[in-house]
């Protein structure tokens, strides 16, 4: 188009202001932004959100790594946590950046590469003064990963009235991979540990932030693959006999695991009554024989599990949905993308993923083949919301974002924009009830 007119070049300008307007949009997007057509209970709530890194250390751990059938060394584990809380910022939510890595530590073919993201929460800031104090929600990633891993989530539930904290699994990060073994043995072990520690610095006497500010009787354990292993264990689901004798193979013969083995003499459940829910994205371990319908049926504590349909990691079929079938004694929802692999918990691809020189798995660790990783998290969101606020705070009108029909195509779905539930599936069933 020929720029000789006033009116032409003034088109011309609004074209431009527009485009960089939108540019700027798409530059100043952060993690957990809700999209366009994010479903109603993605957006974030009324509180402004503050965050602090603490790291406790749990004495005298069984160093799994080199533990044998004749030894069992020890060591102090040290433990490093991200605690999202409700602020009193009055301002408004400020902005923290957290530093990461991609790669896995010694290995010289993925390096480890340094990036940081920017996050809605503001670093150290007062905690709100509340008199009825907030629910817990400890959140464990997978292997490997961080306690970063999902700041999607973890910023949106502190905004809704939750504190929100996050784990560094020692022997199972990026910085700091490990033993498989350890991972196997200490995922429970870690969300308890953490579950006892915010226990001790929410108590009034306490000089913590967090004094008065927790009510950890109100607990829910939210977990990502190997952490979904982990919360599953955690509330009451015993391992199987396979899985013992598994793990006393990758471990020299060690018998660390037999007490955690459904059935077996001395089984001790691990099942807290602080926790009243939990969360398991794509959990690993049924495709393995990690457990059976004996040690699922240990479960009693309503339970949310999110599956991609086409998971190579977990497996869906033998994998995730027999993990949900497995469960008879719990109130139980399995939502399920359609068409989705494993991914189905992280925040999106970093930009640094996509720099000239990076191992394409640094990519695929976070990103889904058919799924925008934006929009899942989007769902999650709203669907976390729906649920933690029925079994957590005894928020009953939230059920009906739950109560759906099984296929989203039937219907759009209660809380989704028209046309924008498609290829969700959500299953549910209560305690002795199984659909087919």
């Amino acid at each position: 188009m020929p720029i000789n007119g006033p009116k032409n070049f003034m088109f011309l300008v609004f074209v431009l202001v527009m485009s960089m307007a939108a540019y700027g949009q798409q530059t100043d997007f952060v993690y957990g932004d809700a999209l366009p057509d994010a479903p109603e209970l993605a957006h974030r709530g009324t509180y402004s959100v503050g965050v602090r890194t603490l790291e406790w250390t749990n004495p005298d751990q069984v160093d799994v790594q080199q533990a044998t059938a004749d030894a069992q060394p020890t060591y102090e584990r040290k433990i490093t946590v991200e605690i999202w809380y409700p602020s009193m910022n009055g301002s408004g939510d400020g902005t923290t950046f957290y530093d990461e890595v991609m790669g896995v530590n010694g290995d010289p073919n993925r390096p480890l590469i340094p990036f940081s993201f920017t996050g809605r929460a503001t670093r150290d800031a007062p905690a709100v003064v509340s008199v009825a104090p907030f629910p817990l929600v400890i959140v464990s990633h997978g292997y490997l990963g961080s306690r970063y891993l999902m700041t999607y989530l973890t910023e949106n539930l502190a905004s809704k009235g939750y504190v929100v904290v996050s784990i560094d699994h020692p022997e199972s990060t990026f910085r700091q991979p490990g033993k498989f073994t350890s991972t196997l043995y200490y995922r429970a072990l870690d969300d308890l540990f953490v579950l006892d520690q915010v226990t001790k610095l929410s108590e009034r006497s306490s000089d913590s932030f967090l004094s008065g500010l927790v009510d950890v009787n109100r607990t829910a354990l939210v977990g990502y693959s190997m952490g979904g292993y982990g919360v599953l264990n955690a509330a009451g689901a015993g391992y199987s006999a396979s899985m013992g004798r598994m793990f006393g193979q990758m471990s020299g013969g060690s018998r660390l695991m037999e007490d955690r083995v459904s059935g077996a003499e001395g089984y001790v459940s691990l099942a807290d009554p602080r926790v009243k829910a939990i969360v398991a994205f794509a959990p690993w371990g049924m495709q393995r024989g990690a457990w059976d319908e004996k040690g699922l049926k240990g479960i009693s504590v309503p339970t949310f599990i999110v599956a991609g349909d086409q998971d190579d990691i977990s497996g869906y079929e033998d994998g995730v949905r027999a993990i949900y079938e497995g469960i008879t004694a719990a109130q139980k929802y399995l939502l399920v993308y359609q068409h989705a692999r494993h991914n189905v918990a992280p925040n999106p691809p970093p930009a640094a993923a996509n720099g000239p020189g990076i191992n394409p798995e640094e990519y695929m660790r976070y990103a889904e083949p058919v799924w925008d990783e934006r929009r899942i998290n989007n769902i999650n969101q709203h669907f976390l919301t729906a649920f933690l606020g029925v079994h957590l705070k005894g928020e009953s009108a939230l059920s009906e974002y739950l109560d759906l029909t099984e296929n989203s195509l039937e219907e759009t779905w209660k809380g989704f924009r028209p046309r924008t539930s498609i290829g969700l599936e959500l299953y549910q069933d209560k305690p002795g009830e199984t659909k087919q």
